[in-house]
């Protein structure tokens, strides 16, 4: 009987161990189950060892379902490291619609609304930003209006009053030529019969059938070959210099030309032009003849007030 009574006894001895240290089971998130005690875990993982003493490799906490990470958290060790992977219950995600406060923000005052001009007026910096675009404004109304050989009174005047549209009409007007003033030719005609007035001594004429010209008509004869070039009425550029004054552009002038005089007035003077040297894109340059000696003068076309083109004098 004693036998027997240790025999029974061993066996509920050897029943109670294999009970509390055999192996567990954890379901894996593939549907498979892992069957195995825990060696190690850390924040990558745990690791397992299985039957016949075979370790496994480091298992990621995402690997198990949401039953074999409830079944990891019983223990206290390992709670903390598998809470993030688990998913809460539907209950305590939803929140209810009362517990939510709305708290009234202090909302900054609109301006009050203003028109475009009277909201750039108002500031500073939109007044100087307006005082800024009326002088552009007036500055393309006097290149237009030297661009279109107009009056730049007239031009700037609309402009003053028309902003952006004055410079635009202007813009797409053509531009004003003047034709150049030819030189008056007599021809010769008959001589009249002259009639004896009382008081008045009658002017010589000549017996051969020629004209005598006066002193004052041949002045005026004169001032009506010169031609004068002005800023404003011309554009002063290559294609202008090119085109007016060709015959003093040649080494040898012509004898027709000999006998003009060319001048150009600039700021600092007039200068008797003997010749044009070459002509750049922004200058010219002049052969004046000065204190006796011949000097190459360069000019800026912004320079050139007036050219003036006559019969030399005697």
């Amino acid at each position: 009987m004693l036998k027997t009574f240790w025999a029974i006894l061993g066996w509920c001895v050897c029943g109670l161990w294999l009970s509390v240290h055999a192996a567990d089971n954890y379901s894996l998130a593939d549907g498979t189950t892992l069957t195995g005690d825990i060696v190690t875990f850390n924040d990558s993982g745990i690791r397992f060892r299985l039957a016949g003493d075979k370790i496994t490799d480091v298992m990621p906490w995402t690997q198990f379902s949401q039953e074999g990470l409830q079944q990891l958290a019983q223990n206290p060790k390992i709670k903390p490291l598998v809470d993030p992977f688990m998913e809460l219950p539907a209950t305590d995600k939803v929140r209810h619609a009362d517990d939510i406060q709305v708290n009234e923000v202090v909302r900054l005052p609109r301006p009050p609304p203003k028109s475009l001009i009277g909201g750039l007026l108002s500031s500073s910096v939109g007044f100087f930003l307006v005082l800024l675009c009326y002088g552009a404004n007036l500055y393309a109304a006097f290149e237009v209006a030297i661009c279109r050989a107009r009056p730049v009174g007239q031009v700037m005047g609309l402009s003053a009053v028309l902003p952006v549209v004055g410079p635009a009409i202007f813009f797409f007007m053509p531009t004003n030529v003047v034709a150049p003033v030819t030189a008056i030719t007599t021809e010769e005609t008959p001589v009249a019969p002259t009639i004896a007035v009382a008081g008045v001594t009658p002017e010589p004429t000549a017996t051969d059938g020629s004209i005598q010209v006066s002193a004052e008509a041949a002045g005026t004869a004169e001032a009506a070959a010169t031609q004068t070039f002005k800023r404003g009425q011309f554009t002063f550029n290559r294609r202008f210099i090119e085109t007016k004054f060709a015959g003093f552009m040649a080494a040898v002038r012509s004898e027709a030309d000999q006998k003009l005089e060319f001048t150009a007035k600039t700021p600092t003077g007039s200068l008797v032009v003997q010749r044009i040297l070459r002509i750049g894109q922004g200058e010219v340059y002049f052969e004046v003849l000065q204190d006796g000696q011949t000097q190459e003068i360069p000019v800026a076309f912004a320079d050139i007030q007036e050219l003036t083109l006559k019969p030399k004098t005697a």
